[in-house]
């Protein structure tokens, strides 16, 4: 039994997990997913991602008397190591009084994950994202003797304050997966040589439609940006570039599809800058929508300023829709410019605005890149071909 962790599951913002539990149990493998708390209960899930809520077990809300019988039967069948996983906790963490509070919740959680996993019969636990979830798994593997391996996926992953523990995570770990290579690079920086080995490159997967959408090639052009609306994001430097595009006409029709803290923000700035008539804000859709508004689109473009390997670019060029993406992180990893996409110098507005002019212009330019994106995904991103190296692990099957 290979036990799945995350902080949220189901999570719109993390639909590749599904993705991956789904292709595993594809091939074989029996897997039981656990997360720290639940999604929200209003939260634009789609039935696959209900039908994963239903089977999932959850450490929120704790309960006083299942956390208290959880921690017993933890305690019992290893005394010492139950003092040595609250040492650790303790020890682990950031400074400051708040964070040391904050690792007595998590080791609390670690009891009773560590319970559910030795009730379900799991011999293996395989992490998703190092901060909160990775804290809580390496607690419980700890309690419990069970291997555990850890996925990192972007800057949630190596910064603060997820950094500070990382090596040791990365070394208690069987092996730690990094969703692209600059992702592994962040990790190799916390470990020593000898470790390196253990940290591999293993690509999120996506589901390949049969046929790439097609473009009506009508007017005005159709184009769509999906993400939260947070800082990290960039969205303000886009809604800049989409005001300076005075010489297309008719102006493009632009969707945001997400939500986040900038929301109110973001559409107090598209009114100041005259977009009120061409750009909407649709929030959070689920991912059958989301995927029906990127087959609907001409052209997809992220404006952010920092990344990992977003998923949802990989599912827009998975369309053959044509990608506008700036060279941060693990992006150039995906797209080479001019060839599967265009990519602009990161927070340089004007060039995100000159590389979204020339697609505008040039309906031949877009049909070639999208069909070498969408190429380039099916060579090493879908989801069946990307999950071979992880499930190989998993089964044993790694030699």
């Amino acid at each position: 039994m290979i036990g799945c962790f995350a902080s949220e599951y189901p999570s719109i913002s993390h639909t590749f997990i599904r993705r991956e539990v789904t292709a595993l149990r594809a091939r074989g493998l029996e897997i039981r997913t656990f997360a720290v708390r639940r999604p929200a209960h209003d939260a634009p899930l789609g039935e696959a991602d209900r039908r994963e809520e239903s089977q999932t077990s959850y450490l929120q809300p704790p309960g006083f008397a299942t956390t208290l019988a959880a921690h017993a039967r933890t305690f019992v069948a290893a005394p010492t190591r139950y003092f040595q996983a609250l040492g650790l906790a303790l020890r682990n963490r950031p400074p400051g009084a708040r964070a040391a509070l904050r690792a007595l919740f998590w080791f609390a959680e670690a009891g009773i994950l560590a319970d559910s996993l030795r009730l379900a019969g799991v011999t293996h636990l395989h992490v998703h994202f190092a901060h909160v979830a990775g804290d809580v798994a390496r607690l419980a593997c700890f309690l419990t003797g069970i291997p555990w391996s850890l996925m990192l996926h972007g800057t949630a992953d190596y910064e603060y304050p997820a950094v500070l523990t990382l090596g040791d995570k990365v070394r208690a770990a069987r092996f730690t997966a990094c969703a692209s290579h600059f992702v592994r690079a962040q990790a190799l920086r916390t470990v020593p040589p000898e470790l390196w080995k253990r940290v591999i490159v293993l690509r999120c997967g996506v589901s390949l439609p049969a046929e790439p959408a097609r473009r009506t090639g009508g007017e005005p052009v159709r184009i769509v940006c999906v993400g939260r609306l947070s800082p990290e994001k960039g969205h303000p430097g886009l809604l800049d570039a989409l005001a300076r595009l005075r010489r297309v006409t008719p102006a493009p029709r632009v969707a945001f599809v997400g939500d986040g803290s900038l929301r109110a923000a973001l559409e107090s700035r598209a009114r100041e800058l005259g977009l009120a008539d061409t750009v909407e804000f649709l929030g959070a859709r689920p991912e059958p929508e989301v995927m029906s508004l990127l087959a609907g689109a001409d052209l997809f473009v992220l404006p952010s300023l920092m990344e990992g390997l977003p998923v949802v670019l990989i599912e827009a060029m998975s369309l053959g829709l044509p990608v506008v993406a700036p060279r941060v992180a693990g992006i150039p990893e995906l797209i080479a410019d001019e060839r599967e996409g265009l990519l602009f110098t990161p927070s340089d507005w004007d060039e995100l605005r000159a590389r979204l002019e020339r697609l505008l212009a040039d309906p031949e330019l877009r049909a070639r890149l999208g069909a070498a994106g969408r190429a380039r995904v099916t060579q090493e991103f879908a989801i069946e071909r990307a999950v071979e190296p992880l499930w190989k692990r998993l089964s044993g099957d790694d030699h």
